[in-house]
């Protein structure tokens, strides 16, 4: 898949990788991991002009400036109407049947005018749905809305979709979240690859048993969340994702417990009973139940979790660990990323992170502590517009978080016998957790090496544990290189180059390799065009955008 340009690359913001409502560029729309194709393209960026940064464009909407040019007024915008607003002063665009005048926004759009001006004049619903459908544009554009699009007459009484799918735009309150279906392009699955469930009850509990039907990770794939009397327990399974969804037939107790037996792939759901009553169902199933599509045609879920500690890794980089709802169980796989979600100065502010292990090697959790905790490794940026806010967060302050989310799956790994791990700055987080799999989990591997880029020697993130573990495991090798080394240093300097590469990325012959990427923009498209001149195909490359 080459690397995208996307529309909404745009609905982004700028310090630190921060933003509103959208992930950042560094982390591109479906899945924030993605296989670089000889063909890879760099994202276009603009320097914007002072005072045209995320919080000058939240203080813009909130100045009771008239950004619609309608003084308030909500209208009904036909299509040949729309059409007409289609100019660098006059830029209307609809998302999802909603109109809103982008004009305004022109000078705040990181991605450039000419990429806004795209969706200038048109229903841009599609071009923002192939980086971010589950964006909650709403917020950032509603000092901007001009109105509804007017609805279409239904020529064809048989047309029961297209009825359906206008049914929303008879008044002027925010449209339904779309339904997903299964993607009509995908090729079929077989029917005995599917997942399948099964339940059992005693007098106190009710237990939702889940037949993956293949061997389950030790980081688990079970995303379990228990809102009121809604259930939701998701499993993770590669790239597709198998959705049970019910209205409960009684009332239970806040929590759940999660079993997972991971060498025949069961997972066992426990709910507690309030009433010791016998149920004849599990509850009234709900949009998308028992359902098994693409992971990436999923809406992100957020649930509150609630920031129990913060640890300094360095100067200014923390661990959040966050602790999730009793009714909530989060197996983030391997590669994948969550999204963070609070409020700051009255906007949705989103940021996507990998999660780590509390540290590099933790020691193995039992089935049903796994999912309780999230543990984020952020850094501090003085002048972002997240990070400070994490920063001077009360310990028991509610964050939201989402997902996860991101393309990486198992797969890549197989009959890898070399893995090679090239991370600048915080593009150590999804290293962290790939470095213990492949140490503890894959025999088939058996070298795992990290060149680590920092600009100082105090950047180092977990440097007395990288160390530890290179004295202490002869599969991993780890090595240290700074842009702005102290005259003390006597390791690597510099930047990345082709030769530090040719020396540190071995190819024995009939042995099969793997490079994983991750750090910032710049960073990720030298390292894999250097990768490339090595004579590592595509099929050995893997980027994790960040």
């Amino acid at each position: 898949m080459t690397l995208p340009i996307s529309f909404l690359r745009s609905w982004s913001c700028l310090k630190g990788s921060e933003m509103l409502n959208v992930p950042s560029q560094s982390f591109p729309a479906v899945g924030s991991q993605q296989r670089v194709t000889p063909t890879g393209q760099s994202r276009n960026k603009v320097v914007l002009k002072p005072g045209h940064s995320l919080l000058d464009w939240i203080r813009l909407t909130k100045s009771g400036r008239d950004l619609t040019g309608l003084r308030g007024r909500l209208i009904e915008v036909t299509e040949e109407e729309l059409k007409k607003h289609n100019t660098r002063n006059d830029c209307w665009t609809c998302i999802r049947g909603m109109v809103y005048n982008v004009s305004a926004y022109m000078d705040f759009h990181p991605g450039g005018e000419a990429e806004l001006m795209r969706a200038a004049g048109i229903d841009s619903t599609d071009l923002f749905d192939q980086v971010h459908r589950w964006v909650n544009y709403e917020s950032m554009l509603k000092e901007c809305l001009v109105g509804r699009m007017a609805t279409k007459p239904n020529p064809a009484p048989q047309a029961q979709t297209s009825t359906t799918e206008n049914a929303h735009v008879n008044s002027l309150s925010p449209p339904p979240p779309l339904k997903l279906e299964p993607s009509t392009t995908a090729a079929p699955i077989a029917k005995d690859h599917r997942p399948r469930y099964d339940w059992f009850q005693t007098d106190a509990t009710v237990n939702i048993v889940v037949y993956t039907k293949r061997k389950i990770p030790s980081s688990g794939c079970a995303v379990v969340d228990l809102q009121g009397d809604t259930l939701r327990v998701e499993m993770l399974l590669g790239r597709m994702s198998y959705l049970l969804h019910w209205r409960l037939s009684s009332e239970v107790q806040g929590r759940v417990d999660v079993q997972t037996a991971q060498s025949i792939g069961k997972v066992q759901v426990c709910l507690h009973k309030t009433v010791k009553d016998k149920w004849t169902r599990v509850g009234q199933p709900l949009e998308l139940h028992d359902s098994f599509i693409q992971s990436k045609e999923r809406c992100l879920f957020y649930r509150e979790c609630v920031l129990v500690s913060r640890t300094e890794v360095t100067h200014d980089t923390q661990i959040f660990r966050l602790q999730l709802p009793p009714g909530s169980r989060l197996h983030v796989p391997v590669g994948r990323h969550v999204y963070l979600k609070t409020s700051v100065q009255g906007a949705d502010v989103v940021k996507p992170y990998t999660p780590v292990d509390h540290t590099l090697m933790p020691p193995a959790q039992s089935s049903a502590e796994m999912g309780s905790y999230v543990h984020l490794m952020i850094k501090i940026y003085p002048d972002g517009v997240l990070t400070p806010h994490l920063s001077n967060l009360p310990i028991g302050a509610p964050l939201s978080v989402g997902g996860p989310k991101g393309s990486f799956t198992l797969r890549v790994l197989r009959d890898v016998t070399h893995l090679y791990l090239l991370a600048a700055g915080t593009g150590f987080t999804p290293m962290t957790r790939l470095a213990h799999l492949a140490l503890q989990d894959i025999t088939s591997i058996r070298k795992t090496k990290l060149m680590f880029f920092n600009r100082q020697e105090r950047d180092i993130l977990w440097r007395s544990q990288l160390d530890e573990l290179s004295m202490k495991e002869e599969r991993f090798g780890v090595e240290y290189v700074l842009s702005e080394p102290a005259d003390s240093w006597t390791g690597r300097t510099g930047r990345i180059d082709s030769h530090m590469l040719q020396n540190f990325l071995e190819k024995p012959e009939n042995f099969k390799c793997l490079v994983c990427v991750c750090g910032p923009t710049a960073f990720t498209e030298l390292a894999v065009q250097l990768v490339r001149q090595l004579d590592f195909s595509e099929e050995e490359i893997h980027v994790f955008q960040g």
